[in-house]
């Protein structure tokens, strides 16, 4: 990626949730470039809906098209929002598969190639502070910046 695209962690959490729930990067880019909010209708859950997903981007400078085919960095993560954006887009489950404490998260189980795409997403407020290689891929402890 040659300039990184920024998304906010609301932005992040609907393109993942659209691929999760089945959307192509296709069918998404298709409906990004004909601004067609309701091609999402099919992946819009109660507390995340796609009313405003494509002005709140357009508003904001961010280039979905561009975060779609090369990835994006999150601005800002928060500790909550960072736990929903993994289920959304890692399919892991909190409590689960991976503890959320004050500034921490442990024991997040991914497969390598997961691992490699938090990596890149992640907000610069967060660090990967542990990796350890197990079987199923690794065991990331994620902590925020400001406490390591």
């Amino acid at each position: 990626m040659s300039t990184e695209v920024k998304l906010s962690q609301s932005t992040a959490i609907r393109l993942e949730q659209a691929r999760t729930k089945g959307m192509s990067d296709a069918d998404i880019l298709k409906a990004i470039q004909a601004n067609d909010v309701a091609a999402f209708d099919a992946v819009s859950e109660e507390d995340y809906r796609y009313d405003e997903f494509l002005s709140y981007a357009a508003d904001h400078g961010e280039n979905l098209e561009v975060a779609v085919q090369d990835g994006y960095r999150i601005t800002f993560n928060t500790r909550g929002g960072l736990g929903i954006y993994l289920e959304k887009a890692f399919g892991v489950v909190a409590e689960k598969d991976f503890a959320v404490g004050e500034g921490i998260i442990t024991g997040l189980k991914l497969k390598p190639e997961q691992a490699e795409v938090l990596a890149e997403r992640l907000a610069s407020n967060w660090v990967i502070t542990e990796s350890k290689d197990v079987p199923e891929g690794k065991v990331l402890t994620l902590k925020l910046r400001a406490l390591v």
